[in-house]
């Protein structure tokens, strides 16, 4: 069966990885976390110095690219692939609040986009991935067969996100949950690099009040029947 290539775009914790991997692992494709790859990225500048109270040393950082290795590497444990950096499995730091304050604006560096973007369209020249992200539908791959842009309201999102980090044992608090959610909203969709936008033929799914399974079944059915109209 010829396979087709599903970009996932929207906002922070909409679930986009959630259902990346659901889908990616029902139709036996290849997933691919993009925010993983920038909150590495973040934690390497965070560990080399280059960031300091949320400002980030560009020029240090765009010298140190060369320095940086990113892999995923599958966990037959967990059923889905890990990042690494430079060797070393950072899939929990990432996903810590420290890296989400600051990774939006690692984000925006031009020389951190050009080289992820590379990286990721050489990921997919096969076919058969679900990649989610913000710019994964406008600007990696512009002519995937399905987009699909995922949003909610940053309330609901940052309650996800706040019960989340409580889960792991994190000491948070919502105020600062929603806070950073409304930040990373704003740097994000206002960046003059790959903004985060829903490209003009994503179907767009708003999930504040639908629950994942639903969620899920919708998204999967309606990813069967394009797959069926691309078998010509």
């Amino acid at each position: 069966m010829k396979k087709i290539t599903i970009a996932i775009d929207g906002f922070s914790s909409t679930g986009k990885s959630t259902l990346a991997k659901q889908l990616a692992k029902k139709l036996e494709y290849v997933y691919v976390d993009t925010g993983a790859m920038y909150r590495a990225v973040t934690l390497f500048a965070m560990k080399s110095g280059f960031v300091e109270a949320v400002e980030v040393d560009e020029d240090a950082l765009v010298k140190s690219l060369g320095d940086i290795e990113l892999n995923f590497i599958f966990n037959s444990d967990l059923g889905y692939a890990e990042m690494y950096l430079n060797g070393e499995n950072v899939e929990k730091e990432i996903r810590t609040m420290p890296v989400s304050k600051n990774v939006s604006q690692v984000s925006v560096i031009a020389a951190v986009r050009e080289k992820l973007v590379a990286m990721q369209q050489a990921m997919g020249v096969s076919k058969g991935l679900v990649m989610d992200g913000r710019d994964i539908g406008t600007v990696v791959f512009p002519d995937a067969e399905l987009k699909i842009f995922m949003t909610a309201s940053p309330e609901k999102r940052a309650v996800r996100r706040y019960k989340e980090l409580l889960d792991r044992g994190e000491n948070v608090v919502y105020a600062d949950i929603l806070e950073n959610v409304e930040k990373r909203d704003y740097i994000d969709s206002n960046r003059a690099i790959s903004p985060l936008k829903r490209a003009e033929d994503a179907i767009e799914f708003d999930n504040s009040d639908l629950g994942l399974a639903d969620q899920f079944q919708r998204i999967y059915e309606h990813s069967l029947r394009v797959i069926e109209k691309h078998q010509v």
